[in-house]
């Protein structure tokens, strides 16, 4: 046999896409591959003549074989399926800030110190002293709206 010989060529690229699987796993490499072998199956056989015939039946075989076999593939190789939180307004709510510009009184817009980043606050309408540690109740827009956390707040009253 020699080098050009097309049914050698796309035997040899069936098998390093099929071992390419090793690497790159997913399912979808080992199928391509495999339609190479049935390209080269195919030429051994008389079946195609040609580049022309060879790339279409290699694409029509890969359509096929995906088809097919994709889910037979993914439940071999399993893949990520980790669901993260899409809503990022759960991770705000309940979490402590410190405030780093006084907020309120009424609608007046101070700031907070939430991981490791500032942002503009909202209160419940009374003042919350820099410094005070407060707990973020949801998001208007871009400020978080914010209340005094409920030790602070029993202080203020006791005093």
């Amino acid at each position: 046999m020699e080098l050009s010989n097309p049914i050698l060529i796309w035997a040899v690229i069936g098998l390093f896409l099929m071992l390419a699987e090793i690497i790159l796993p997913g399912g979808i490499v080992i199928l391509l591959g495999a339609a190479c072998l049935v390209v080269a199956g195919a030429l051994a056989t008389g079946l195609v003549e040609g580049i022309v015939q060879s790339l279409t039946l290699w694409f029509i075989a890969s359509m096929v074989l995906l088809l097919l076999f994709r889910q037979v593939t993914q439940k071999l190789v399993g893949g990520d399926a980790h669901v993260d939180n899409t809503d990022e307004e759960l991770d705000l709510f309940n979490q402590s800030a410190i405030v780093k510009q006084t907020i309120g009184p009424a609608q007046k817009t101070g700031r907070i110190e939430f991981q490791g980043s500032e942002w503009p606050a909202l209160g419940d309408g009374t003042e919350i002293a820099v410094g005070s540690q407060v707990r973020i109740i949801c998001r208007d827009n871009i400020a978080l709206v914010v209340e005094p956390l409920v030790e602070q707040a029993e202080n203020l009253t006791n005093t």
